[in-house]
Formats: structure tokens, C-alpha cells, sequence
């Protein structure tokens, strides 16, 4: 049974943290430099008294009345978070009664960062395949902003908040999924992680904050990133990454209409897009008003590159998520 995306939609709080709003608490911070270097002008931070939950119920029903689906029809709920509500109960199962979705359905969280989008795509195509679902809902939703210290201005520059909303049918939609890649390499777990606040090591007001030598700041509570492990990490990967799955798509470089890869940075972007060789026109680069949003990158840039008309004339995309844990995954989708 084949497993379609039938829709997508998604939601940004009301928050805007421009970048001149940056440069105004950093003055020393060479802002259009970062700008020209990230490709991100903005970005939406959610409010004190709004998380992953709230979020995740707004892109669902935006979704609902967007494309005019039946809420009804929904079987499973997944949904993708590394800053659930609580560590428990699950944050699905909440999502689900404020939804109002019926009770006979599945739902459950899973906790990826940037690959959790592909990953989700696969879990609801399992479902589908092995006919325990017809109509699966997908939510990514973050609010990494929570876990950034006020005075670290790079993470401050990059990340977002956003949640995004997919419907993947037995049913026809506008594309459908084929062949997936995955990887995993823990060993790289620390270069991008918020250290406290599990059982391993639980919240401690006892934090000295802590500043690198370009003075952003931080501690123990927030959002750590070893930008230049990361950037290793994704120069070796993504393009074996991108090989794989077009050899296992028995597809060729030249077959693929449009690549939408994790909307990490414009920088990190561009230097993945000229070492796999791939035509700047058949890229696509989405985060301007809107920043890293994690899991939500893809869909988001999917939805607007459908907006754009882009899917009009193409007929293979290629989608690949990669990032925290290390995790990677890729697939592609047939027009």
C-alpha cells in the first residue's frame, strides 16, 4: 500500500527576534555579516506561557482548515519533539485531547532534532504499509529558544521556534514516498546538546555561566553547539548521505528535480550543495524569515516550495535531514 503526503502546514508564535532587534542587545555583533552568512533575517520565539503542545495544536489545525480535512479520519498521531511538555505523559497524548482527535487512534512522541522530519515520514509509511493506519498525522514542533541563554548570541542568531503539521494518507496526495536512508553515530552526541535536565544529570541551580572566546554564554541548563564539529560532521556525511539514496532509488543525480535538505544555515547549505555538485536551481533554500526550526526545516520548506510552484514541473525530490545525536536520513518522493 503506498503512503502519500496529502498536506502540510504549518505555525510560527508571534514573537519575531529580527536581527536588528540582535544587533541593538550586541552592538559589537556584525550583524549583516551573520545575515549574509546564515541567510536568516528573523526568526519566531515562542512565548513565555507557549510550548511544544500549544504549537503543534496550532499547525494541526491550521492544517485542518487549510486543506479542509476531516479531523475524523485521523488514525495516529507522531509526533517529533526534543522540548516536550513534560517528560511525561507523552506530549501525543495531550495533543491529542486538545485536538479533540478520537480516542481509538495511536500516538506517541519521538525524540529527534534535525532528521526527525524524514524519520516521522518513514514511521508513518511503516504504519500505512502494514495497514495499522490509513491516514497518519505528523507534527513536528520546538522551542529551542527555551534552551538558549540570553547572552548566547550565536545560537540566539540561528535557531527558531516553529511546529509544522503533515497528513500522510493511504489516500492520493500531491506526492508519494518511496526509498529511505538512515544513519546514527552517537559518538557525536555531545557537540550539540542541552546537558541537564535528564536523570543522568537533572536541573542544578548551582550553574556558573560560562563564555567562549567569541562571548556567547552559557551554561550547564542550556543548548550547547560545536559549530565546527557539526559542520565536519555534516561535510562527511550528507554526501554519502545523498549517494545512497539515490543508489538506492536507482536514480541518478540528474533524475532529481529538487533537493530540500535541513535548513541548518544558508553557508553550511551552500558549501553541502557545491560539494555533492548539485545545480544551484534545483536546491532549495527556505529560512530567511523564519531561522533553524529543527525538525519543522523540511516541511516548511516543502510547503513553500509547493507554494512556489516548484513541484509543478518536477517529477523526484530529495529530502534529507541530519544533525543532533549524530542522525541522519534521507528519502525520496515521487511527483
Amino acid at each position: 500500500m503506498k503512503a502519500n503526503i496529502k498536506a502540510i502546514s504549518y505555525y510560527l508564535p508571534e514573537e519575531v527576534l529580527s536581527n536588528d532587534l540582535i544587533n541593538k542587545e550586541f552592538p559589537e555583533w556584525d550583524i549583516e555579516k551573520i545575515s549574509s552568512k546564515t541567510g536568516i533575517h528573523s526568526r519566531h520565539i515562542s512565548a513565555k506561557d507557549e510550548f511544544s503542545s500549544d504549537m503543534a495544536v496550532k499547525a494541526a489545525e491550521r492544517l485542518f482548515a487549510e486543506h479542509n480535512i476531516d479531523k475524523t479520519t485521523i488514525d495516529y498521531l507522531l509526533f517529533c519533539t526534543q522540548s516536550p511538555d513534560y517528560f511525561l505523559p507523552t506530549t501525543a497524548c495531550i495533543i491529542q485531547e486538545k485536538l479533540g482527535l478520537n480516542t481509538s487512534i495511536g500516538a506517541l512522541d519521538f525524540n529527534l532534532g534535525c532528521s526527525g522530519f524524514v524519520y516521522g515520514l518513514s514511521l508513518a509509511k511503516g504504519l500505512i504499509a502494514g495497514e495499522m493506519a490509513k491516514n497518519v498525522l505528523l507534527i513536528t514542533s520546538e522551542t529551542y529558544s527555551k534552551f538558549i541563554h540570553p547572552r548566547d548570541k550565536s545560537n540566539k542568531t540561528i535557531f527558531g521556534d516553529a511546529a509544522a503539521a503533515t497528513l500522510i494518507s493511504s489516500d492520493e496526495g500531491f506526492c508519494t514516498l518511496d526509498k529511505f536512508i538512515f544513519g546514527t553515530d552517537g559518538k557525536g552526541a555531545e557537540n550539540l546538546i542541552v546537558k541537564q535536565g535528564g536523570m543522568r544529570f537533572p536541573v542544578s541551580n548551582q550553574n556558573e555561566d560560562i563564555s567562549d572566546e567569541f562571548g556567547n554564554v552559557r551554561n550547564d541548563k542550556n543548548l550547547y553547539m560545536n559549530g565546527t564539529e557539526i559542520f565536519n560532521f555534516t561535510g562527511e556525511f550528507v554526501p554519502k548521505l545523498t549517494e545512497a539514496i539515490l543508489e538506492k532509488s536507482n536514480l541518478t543525480k540528474e533524475d532529481i528535480d529538487l533537493y530540500i535538505f535541513h535548513q541548518a544555515n544558508k553557508y553550511m547549505l551552500n558549501h553541502l550543495r557545491k560539494k555533492i555538485k548539485i545545480p544551484e536551481e534545483k536546491f532549495f533554500i527556505s529560512m530567511e524569515n523564519c531561522g533553524n526550526t529543527v525538525s519543522s526545516t523540511i516541511p516548511i520548506a516543502l510547503y513553500e516550495a509547493q507554494k512556489q510552484g516548484k513541484l509543478k514541473e518536477s517529477k523526484n525530490l530529495i529530502l534529507a535531514g541530519f544533525g543532533v545525536g549524530y542522525s541522519w536520513a534521507a528519502c525520496n518522493l515521487i511527483i
